[in-house]
This record gives C-alpha cells, structure tokens and sequence, in this order.
C-alpha cells in the first residue's frame, strides 16, 4: 500500500470536504459531520486509515489541519466546529485538487511573507485528535536526581479507584471538559481495538489548595495525592461512561455522555434514539457496570433479549460474548502515567502544562493566560468563569446578572477585552509574555514586573466585568437595530466593539447619548465590513494603537468616525455592498445589516399592518421567533418549476423577507404572479408603495424575471442599509 498521503489526494479530500459545506446549504454542516461524508464518498486508502505513531487517523489528522485555511482566507465561516460555505469558497471548489492546493499555499505564502503569523495562535485545529501526550520515555540515563518525574504503570481499574477515593484529581490549571460524545466514542473504540491512546502525567501534590475533584461522588481524601497536568480529557471521559457520572460541557451546563456498542460487530456509537430501540445495541454501556453483575450474566441477560427478536446460531452466539468480554476488559486497559516530583513549584507545573498543550496547537494564548491567573491570581480566573457560566442562563430571582441575549462569552473574549483596554494590545502573545513579568525590551523576566502588569489585567477586570458596562453596550447595540446574536456575525467583532465602548466611557468620560451614537455606528460599520475577520489581532491593535495617545473625547470620536468614514465610501453604498448581497450565505454580514436597518427604521412585517419587525425579533418572548419566518419572495418549488434549481440562486439572500407565519403558509409555493394581487387587495395604494419601499421591493417586482429582481433588490437593500445607519443618533 502506498506510504503517503499525495498532493493531488490532500486535494482530493480537501475538495470533498468542501462539497459536503456546500451541500448542507443554509444549515451549515458541523466538522464530525463532514468527516462521515468523506468517509462515505472518498474511497480512503488503507494507508490513510491506518494509525500514526500517536494512536490517530492518518486521514482525519490531516484533515484537522487542511481545513484550516478555509476559513483563515475567508472560504468558508466557522463557529463552534460549524461550516458555512461563502462565495469564494465555491469557487475554490470548483477547482482541481492541484489547482485547490497550489493556492492554498499561495495565500500561507503570502501570509508568512507579510510576517502576520502572530495571530495564529488563536488558531485552533479543528477536533485536534487525543491530547497531545508525551509519547517518548526518559533513557535509563535521566532517570535520576536530575529529572523531576518518575515512570509509573497503571490499568484502568485502578486508576478510576483513585479517582473515586480522591487520591487523583484536578489542578486549577486545568481547563473544563470541552471534549464531544464523540470523541468519548473513539477513545473507547480505540482502547477496544488495542491501540495506544497516550501517557498521562500527574503531579504529585503537597498539600497545595484550590484542587478538585473528578466527578460528584463523596471523596475518602480531602486533599488530592496526585493532580492531573496531561490527560484530563481521557480520564474524566472514562470515569464518566465508568461511573455514569454526569459533566459539565463548555457552555457550563450539565450532560450525561451515553456511549452505545453493538457485540455483533465491536461497533461503538453514540447514543441517539433509533439506537435506545435497535436491541442489537446496549445502548448506554455506563449501565453494563452500574448494574453490578457478573460478565457471564450480562452477557446471558442479552443474548436471551436479543433471541427474542431474531434467531442466533453458534457462530453469532460466540462472536457476542467474544465481543462482550472483551468490552469488559477494558477495565484492565493498561495506562503508563510520568509523574512530577512534589517539590516542583506550581509556577513551573504551569510552565510544563503549556509547554505539553503548545506543541500540539490545541489551546489558544487565552488559555494559557488562564493559566497564569490559576498560579497567580486564582480569583481572577473563577471571577471570569462565572461570568460566562452566567452569561449563559438567566439567574432566578437576581437583581442583575450578565445574562444577555447577544453572546455568550467564553474566557478568551473577556481576555480579549481586559488586555485591549488594560495594555492597548490585539495579541495575546505578547501580554502572555507581559503577564510572565517579561521586559519586552530587554528580555528580562522579574517578579517586580510581573507584579505590576497583574496590577494593570486587575483594574482592567473590574471594568470589563462591571454589569452596568455590559449591559450599557448592548444598549448600544439595540439602538442600532441589533435586536439579539440573530442578527450579530461575529463574537469577535462584538467582543473588540465592547472594548472600544469601555475606552470611550472610562477614558474619555463618553455620555451614554454620545456612546450610543458613536459605538453603534462602530459597531455597524465594523459587522458589515467584515474589520475584525481573519488578522483579526493585527486589525485590533492597529486600531488601538490610534488611539492610546489621544488626549481627548473629541479625538477620540474623530478616529472612530475616520474609520468609519473609511469603511462607508460611495462606492461602499452603490458597488461593494449589492455585492456583497450577492450571497446565499446563511451568516451574510451585510443581509444582517439590512435586517438591523429594518429594525431601526421601524419596519412592518411583510404583509402586515401593525406588526414591526423589531418587535417580532425580540428575543424575550419566544412566541414571536417561532411567529415569524423567512420568506422566499419567488417560492423554491416554482423556481424549480422554472428551471431555476441552483440552491445558492434559489436561496439568494435578496430572494428573503420577514414575513408573519401564517401568512408564508397562505403562499407556499404560489406564484408571485399570483399571491402579490391578492395581498394587494389588503392595502391602499399608498400604503403598498410604502410597504414595497421599505423591503426594498422595486415596483412591479412580481412579473419581473428572476435574475433582474434579484439585481434591482440588491440595490434597494443596500439603500436601506444606508437610511439605518445613517439613522443612528
């Protein structure tokens, strides 16, 4: 078989996966979900499904990083490991496997060229396979007083024993469990097929405070003997499924992971509901040993459960219990743990931890900034956490709390804020060193300096933490017309708009009329634009940079309004965003825009009389979201009946309105021909033209062929987008 992945088939599977982002049109696909596609399309070699030296899929390992440059160069848009298409993407596509690849490598060039890889430390490949372990053993030669670890051996069995007495468990250096069910699946599939799966390495604890615990059972010890630093990931996976302990996920709430095999075959799945009623599967393997029997009797107790439903011979009987036994002997799974010395400080713990995560690019520069606040200011880091986790869920009975209906913040963009406005920096690498106590001109690192720049993050935290800010902005945000995150197409440009708020209200003492004006047109200008994608870090602290020297409010406007000013040319209006509405893009920044336009300008629902948009999008009452859709204003179905059957034309962003429920059931697929003389009969003439005029809606746009339509409106919304913006006072 051959011995490598050629370029022309890392084409290959590039192009599939961009087939299969196509395919899922609006919805997006998620990047697990991609991986089955091309596994179902691509006839995979058995070289590329054989395993690497780490235990990992040779296919799926490159494809963690070939789908990088996707959305680095604006191919494609990612969030939370979900893909949309964009137009350029498409056209990439389009091309051969060479051709994708050759300029793929163009635009690394061009990036390395132009010397802005400093932002990639936020790149974080997508479900990088298992935790980066230490794979290599210290020679016979290192092990002695100079090395600060020892080799220990464990099996499973005995390893979930301490965990369950308390004798190893987690500390505060450690981030949550961010791992998916699926995830869990392949460590067990792994683990059932014999394969390597990593070391693991402790640290043996002193007494040190601020450890917990793995799991919610009552722990025998107080204080932990050994603490997690590599390999938390895998081991709270394991006690879960073990234990049928329940985690909490990276959105900080509470999920039951429920990991399904089939014995017929050794097939491990997660859990769904057609699996809970397929008796071929034990559908939740946590229940094989809660249920404290023997294997033989497990093993009898399904197999007679099965029979019940279809006849087994010998054979089949056999390879069941086989495969059953073999499940259970997972317990005695064998794990070789590197375990450092207790007299190891928990500096330089934090030290090795981001040393081991670094070299696999699997956490991002706010990570480890979360891990010096864990060994030197413990309080701030929780502070940030609970913040999030209450960001997320409305508080019962709180008076105030930063729950929000416009993101749902993680660490890293609070990070992102409380450096911008603390150090007027974009990239966390450079504050990570910074926060280390490092001069950045002379090199050297002091405690003193350290000192100080933590005084600095502190001052910053208070201000960016402060409910009153939080809430301020999004007030900002609302009186531009953006209702909730519905309408919102990056967290990040949110995030760096929150900090130019804070600037504007702590440094330069902006009213709240003046803030609400100035930061909404920022931050207008700033989503449909698109200012804070790709180089996003290098964006920041360019524009940070234009301002940390400004003695004054009026300046400091002035800049805000410059780049604005810079962003809304005339050309802006009548060329580049028509454009930009040429897009079936489910995430459009510039349809976005028009929707938020609709909302400040005080819009009626399509075909309504006293509904207005900005009150059907109110993400407080839910009755509305679902009482409200978007509306094909030329129907899918007749388009197709037309010879109109290219999703991305049918599904032209220019071809939606908001329109009331019922109302889209009334038209289904008639017409516009057809349905618009009969909605027409609701309206005087006046108020028709005014309701055409504020969809952006040409005059006699029903008999119009498709393709002029599409032009005309295009035109229209951009004219729209223009009244809002220019509407915020």
């Amino acid at each position: 078989m051959a011995k490598k992945m050629s370029k022309i088939r890392r084409g290959e599977l590039q192009k599939a996966f961009l087939k299969a982002v196509i395919a899922s049109g609006e919805k997006g696909i998620h990047f697990d979900a991609a991986m089955t596609e091309i596994e179902k399309n691509c006839q995979l070699t058995d070289y590329e499904k054989s395993l690497n030296p780490a235990g990992d899929v040779r296919w799926k390992v490159f494809m963690c990083f070939g789908v990088i440059g996707f959305y680095k160069f604006g191919y494609a848009v990612r969030e939370k490991n979900v893909f949309w298409i964009t137009e350029e993407g498409r056209r990439l596509a389009e091309l051969s496997p060479s051709d994708l690849r050759n300029e793929l490598k163009k635009r690394w060039d061009e990036r390395e060229a132009a010397e802005v890889d400093e932002d990639d430390e936020g790149v974080n490949p997508v479900n990088a396979p298992s935790e980066p372990g230490i794979y290599l053993e210290a020679p016979s030669y290192l092990q002695n007083e100079r090395t600060v670890f020892k080799r220990v051996d464990y099996d499973l069995a005995g390893l979930l024993h301490y965990i369950d007495i308390g004798d190893i468990g987690l500390p505060d250096i450690q981030r949550p469990f961010v791992w998916s069910s699926s995830d869990v699946r392949d460590l067990f599939d792994s683990m059932y097929r014999g394969f390597p799966v990593g070391y693991l390495l402790f640290w043996s604890n002193s007494g040190i405070e601020g450890t917990r615990f793995v799991g919610t059972i009552e722990k025998t010890r107080k204080i932990p003997h050994l603490l997690i630093v590599d390999g938390q990931q895998r081991l709270t996976s394991l006690y879960a499924v073990f234990r049928g302990q329940k985690v909490f996920d990276d959105n900080y709430k509470e999920k039951q992971i429920e990991i399904a095999f089939r014995p017929r075959d050794g097939k491990f799945e997660v859990c769904d509901a057609a699996i809970r009623k397929d008796p071929e599967y034990i559908a939740n393997i946590s229940e094989l040993w809660a249920s404290q029997k023997s294997s033989w009797t497990l093993v009898n107790d399904f197999l007679k459960k099965l029979e019940a439903k279809r006849t087994l011979d010998d054979k089949q009987k056999e390879t069941i219990s086989h495969n059953l036994d073999r499940l259970f002997d997972l317990q005695k799974y064998p794990f070789t743990a590197l375990e450092i010395s207790a007299s190891v400080e928990e500096e330089q713990a934090a030290d090795i931890f981001v040393r081991i995560n670094s070299k696999g690019e699997k956490l991002n520069q706010g990570d480890f900034i979360l891990t010096l606040l864990s060994v030197f200011w413990d309080e701030g880091r929780k502070e940030i956490e609970l913040f999030c986790r209450n960001s997320r869920v409305p508080m019962q009975g709180a008076k105030s709390s930063p729950f929000n209906h416009f993101i749902w913040p993680d660490p890293d963009h609070l990070l992102r804020v409380e450096v911008a406005i603390g150090f007027y920096r974009g990239r966390l690498k450079t504050v990570y060193q910074l926060l280390r106590g490092k001069d950045l001109e002379t090199g050297h690192v002091s405690e003193e300096k350290r000192s100080q720049q933590f005084g600095i993050l502190k001052e910053a935290q208070k201000v960016v933490l402060d409910l009153n800010n939080w809430h301020g902005f999004f007030n900002c945000l609302i009186g531009a017309g953006f209702r909730s995150r519905e309408l919102v197409s990056s967290d990040i440009c949110l995030i760096y708009c929150y900090a130019m708020y804070l600037i504007g209200k702590t440094k330069f003492l902006l009213s709240d009329e003046q803030l609400q004006r100035v930061i909404g047109r920022y931050f207008f200008a700033a989503s449909i634009s698109n200012r804070y994608a790709g180089s996003f870090e290098s964006t920041i602290e360019s524009d940070l940079n234009r301002i940390k020297d400004l003695a004054s409010a009026t300046d400091f406007i002035a800049v805000l309004e410059k780049i604005i000013a810079d962003t809304m040319t005339g050309d802006f209006w009548s060329i580049t965003l028509p454009n930009e509405l040429n897009s079936s893009s489910a995430r459009n920044p510039a349809f976005y825009s028009y929707l938020a336009s609709q909302n400040k300008l005080g819009v009626m629902v399509l075909f309504s009389k006293n509904r207005k948009i900005f009150d059907m999008l109110d993400p407080t009452v839910r009755s509305n979201r679902k009482a409200l859709e978007k509306h094909h204003l030329f129907p899918r179905t007749w388009l197709e009946e037309e010879g109109v059957t290219d999703l991305k034309l049918i599904n032209q962003v220019a071809n939606f309105s908001l329109i009331d429920w019922g109302t889209n059931g009334d038209i289904s697929d008639t017409s516009p021909r057809e349905y618009v003389p009969e909605m027409k009969k609701q309206f005087t003439s006046e108020a028709w033209s005014k309701m055409c005029g504020s969809h952006a809606l040409p005059e006699g746009w029903e008999t119009m062929p498709y393709d002029e339509f599409l032009a005309q409106r295009r035109k229209l919304m951009a004219q729209i987008i223009k009244q809002g913006f220019e509407s915020i006072q």
